[in-house]
């Protein structure tokens, strides 16, 4: 929790704390500065043009936390981040809560593009931040989170403008699958809409994959248009497949890229994703290999099949990136591969 000596060699709270108890400064769950004041300490910074760098940390699923395991477990995540926050910010800025699992963190020290990314990187490095596990008394929840973040004044002059890149930002990150931060710079991101990255409805991609499927009259032909929805909704890298000769291919490319002989030993139940090949390490060894030699941090592997019958694997292998795979696109893979299978069941062809 914030200490009124803490605060107090701002001017701003300063001020304020002359004739007001630090309680009412900060927040009671977090320890970390309120939403009005942390607000009201940015228009103050930006009224006497004091240079510092925003982030709005956004904590990932953290309603999956609260559903399944309750909210005194989703409490003890969001005071036990503020406390990791705190002291890994140090001295040379501060955090607040904006509401629910967002958080804002202000930072004086770090105001170019690489002390910036460094900054953030450390963030979820070595368990200070991020990518950690939350210690509680009956559980420890892992955390990640994803960072919009913009400098004043160099991003942008106003609280407005400031704002607007942190949400464009932040809603970036998302996008790419969470667990990333997302640093404003111009040339990547000024000409960047919010309604651009939304994602459609389930029932409006389930539609467009259907009438990719039936605009071609081969296999190969329907994979490659369907990947394009996959492409532009889910945002992966590329589809990949392995038939029942276990050799990796990309949809699209007559490449190959490698035999992987043990996809069934991690997709038990139709479908398998994770940010963390370590997981399967012992279990699969030619699949943690590929990843290992190939950079792969997330993948996700849906079986294409009917009953009993398995034609082959649909594969997303994305590289330098910790992706949290969401539900829908979950959905959408298995969609895909349930399609296919039954296509497969009646045609006779094979992947």
């Amino acid at each position: 929790m914030y200490s009124r000596e803490e605060l107090i060699k701002y001017p701003y709270f300063d001020r304020i704390l002359q004739d007001r108890d630090i309680n009412t400064v900060v927040d009671s769950l977090t320890g970390l500065i309120s939403r009005s004041y942390i607000i009201g300490f940015i228009h103050n910074l930006i009224d006497n043009n004091i240079p510092f760098t925003l982030a709005m940390v956004d904590l990932d699923n953290f309603k999956y936390i609260n559903d399944t395991q309750g909210h005194k477990i989703g409490d003890g995540v969001l005071a036990g981040f503020a406390a990791d926050m705190k002291s890994y910010l140090s001295d040379y800025g501060v955090a607040g809560r904006f509401g629910g699992d967002e958080f804002l963190v202000i930072n004086f020290r770090d105001l170019d593009y690489d002390s910036v990314k460094s900054f953030y990187s450390e963030m979820y490095a070595n368990y200070n931040v991020l990518r950690k596990n939350i210690v509680l008394d009956t559980c420890e929840p892992f955390i990640t989170g994803t960072i919009g973040s913009a400098t004043y004044p160099k991003d942008a002059s106003d609280y407005d403008s400031l704002f607007e890149l942190i949400d464009k930002t932040l809603y970036r990150g998302k996008t790419k699958g969470r667990n990333c931060y997302i640093i404003y710079v111009e040339s990547k991101h000024k000409n960047i809409q919010i309604k651009q990255l939304a994602r459609r409805g389930l029932s409006a991609i389930f539609n467009d994959i259907s009438i990719r499927f039936d605009s071609s009259n081969s296999l190969m032909g329907k994979l490659e248009g369907i990947m394009g929805v996959l492409c532009d909704d889910m945002r992966i890298t590329g589809l990949y497949y392995q038939g029942t000769d276990n050799i990796v291919k990309k949809v699209g490319s007559d490449k190959t890229f490698g035999t992987i002989d043990d996809l069934d030993k991690v997709v038990i139940n139709n479908i398998f994703s994770t940010n963390e090949i370590q997981e399967f390490k012992e279990k699969a060894p030619d699949l943690y290999n590929y990843c290992v030699n190939n950079d792969i941090f997330s993948i996700i592997i849906v079986r294409v099949g009917l009953t009993d019958t398995t034609y082959g694997y649909l594969l997303c292998l994305e590289p330098h990136s910790r992706r949290i795979w969401q539900d829908d696109e979950e959905a959408m893979m298995f969609f895909v591969a349930r399609t296919l299978g039954g296509y497969m069941m009646i045609t006779g062809e094979k992947l």
